[in-house]
């Protein structure tokens, strides 16, 4: 009986998670993207992972691990997404990665190169690349 009521406390705390963490990683699926229901389904998947290691994330931000699932899915895939709508469609997929990692997230560059296993060196000239394509595209 005990380990249902745990199992139930899980459920609990996920629900919970997810009703205050996905509208951001939604929205961070959509800057990648460019696409509303590519964004859902690789978030779907990303939450299906981490729910699946809810146990082990004791202690650990479980956005942060959902949102490491999210861009690891779109960098597995994100071939299927280049151009898209929106402001970022010009970028090639590891440019939105990097750029929406860096800028709208937050993350150090040490921590995206990290996660995303490319050097530090590769993640700076990635988002400078990125930020200059934009800024070029405001001038036009």
């Amino acid at each position: 009986m005990r380990a249902v009521d745990q199992r139930a406390g899980s459920y609990g705390e996920f629900e919970a998670f997810v009703a205050g963490a996905a509208g951001r990683l939604l929205h961070v699926g959509v800057l990648l993207t460019g696409e509303p229901e590519s964004a859902r389904r690789l978030l779907a998947g990303a939450l299906a992972r981490t729910y699946a290691n809810w146990r082990r994330l004791r202690g650990d931000d479980p956005y942060d691990f959902t949102r490491h699932e999210l861009c690891a899915a779109f960098a597995r895939t994100g071939w299927r997404h280049h151009g898209g709508t929106g402001v970022l469609a010009r970028l090639s997929p590891p440019e939105r990665l990097v750029l929406v990692l860096r800028l709208y997230e937050g993350v150090a560059e040490e921590v995206t190169a990290a996660q995303l296993g490319m050097p530090v060196e590769r993640v700076r000239v990635l988002c400078n690349r990125a930020v200059s394509l934009l800024r070029a595209r405001e001038v036009a």
